[in-house]
């Protein structure tokens, strides 16, 4: 929301008064003076007029959990548990996923109740790599990672993937690394070249590894170095003060990312 909105709705001093307010450095955004009225500002912004609490800060929060087979990246399922029941952290219930795998795949998933963050990690544009460890049914062919890289024509969406790189790690065995997270798509993928995953397990977002000390089942809060590797990969990613929503992604929007697994 932009700045001298947040004071005329909440101060109830319409929007001129606002911006003669910003104007006359009247208001502090975290602590600093700011006049810029198109100022974008999230909850997670202390915003103060004349020493008065216009908006206190809500604590963002990031966490990573090792997401085990047969779990539904869900927050609420009336059949499935899901990846939500594993968290026993408070307020559980404001956080959201950041992108999911499939009940059948395991590995780091990432759950946060910072809109704006997770937006801009799915966005496609902003091309954060995740990485994946793959077993197929059959060996995989020759030529696959020419084919992973030239990407694939899904007609569903109406469009191609991007090139994607394909490491060939043993006969059945690959790692695959995506910028973008259409619907089963590492599945599909395979599909094409004839053949049949039967592993997928997800060891990397950005920089961020899934650590080998965090068991199957088990989460636990990001660092702020951790925030940052996530999105460190990207150099298009968007500074936190341009990002204007705190509220989750919709995964079915074009040009964020699905479940790709």
């Amino acid at each position: 929301m932009k700045l001298d909105r947040l004071l005329a709705r909440h101060r109830r001093m319409g929007r001129v008064a606002a911006r003669r307010a910003l104007a006359a450095g009247r208001v502090r955004v975290d602590g600093v003076i700011v006049r810029d009225r198109e100022r974008e500002v999230d909850r997670f912004r202390a915003v103060l007029l004349d020493e008065v609490v216009v908006q206190g800060t809500e604590q963002a929060r990031y966490l990573m959990c090792h997401k085990p087979a047969g779990w539904l990246s869900a927050t609420s399922d009336p059949v499935h548990r899901t990846v939500l029941d594993l968290i026993d952290a408070p307020a559980r219930e404001e956080l959201h996923l950041v992108g999911r795998l499939d009940r059948a795949s395991t590995g780091l998933i990432l759950l946060t109740n910072d809109g704006r963050w997770s937006k801009a990690v799915l966005s496609a544009a902003n091309k954060v790599p995740k990485v994946y460890l793959v077993e197929t049914a059959e060996p995989i062919a020759q030529g696959a990672a020419e084919a992973f890289a030239a990407g694939f024509w899904f007609p569903t969406e109406q469009a191609f993937t991007l090139p994607a790189k394909l490491e060939i790690t043993g006969d059945r065995n690959a790692r695959v690394t995506l910028e973008e997270g259409r619907y089963h798509q590492i599945k599909r993928m395979f599909k094409r070249i004839g053949n049949r995953v039967t592993s997928l397990h997800r060891i990397r977002i950005g920089e961020l590894d899934l650590p080998a000390d965090l068991p199957e089942g088990a989460w636990r809060e990001l660092t702020p170095e951790q925030v940052r590797l996530v999105t460190r990969a990207s150099a298009r990613f968007p500074a936190a003060d341009t990002c204007n929503s705190s509220t989750p992604p919709n995964p079915s929007a074009p040009g964020h990312a699905a479940c790709p697994c």
